[in-house]
């Protein structure tokens, strides 16, 4: 798994859902949903075949790993998606 200097804080991705080209919504274990842009890590001969927006809508979650992986082998460190992401926001109107 790709770590990316990044201090590892045991989080875990539930799920993940592609938006769009290199986009991410992933759900963490405490809950929280979180939008990852993944174009950075698109980079070396793994990631390569990820640029394909139909193999990138390929990633799912490993139970074992509890991260995003593809069918070519390619994972990304869970702790490395969540600090790399941002809060999904809702609009206002569905607020609390």
């Amino acid at each position: 798994m790709r770590s990316g200097g990044v201090e590892s804080v045991l989080h875990e991705v539930r799920s993940a859902y592609p938006v769009a080209p290199y986009y991410l919504i992933l759900e963490f274990e405490n809950g929280e949903y979180r939008v990852a842009n993944l174009r950075p890590f698109l980079e070396g001969p793994v990631f390569e075949p990820l640029k394909d927006p139909a193999f990138f809508r390929q990633v799912r979650v490993d139970p074992d790993a509890r991260t995003v992986v593809w069918p070519n082998g390619a994972d990304i460190c869970p702790d490395v998606l969540y600090a790399r992401s941002v809060p999904l926001r809702l609009p206002e109107e569905f607020g609390e």
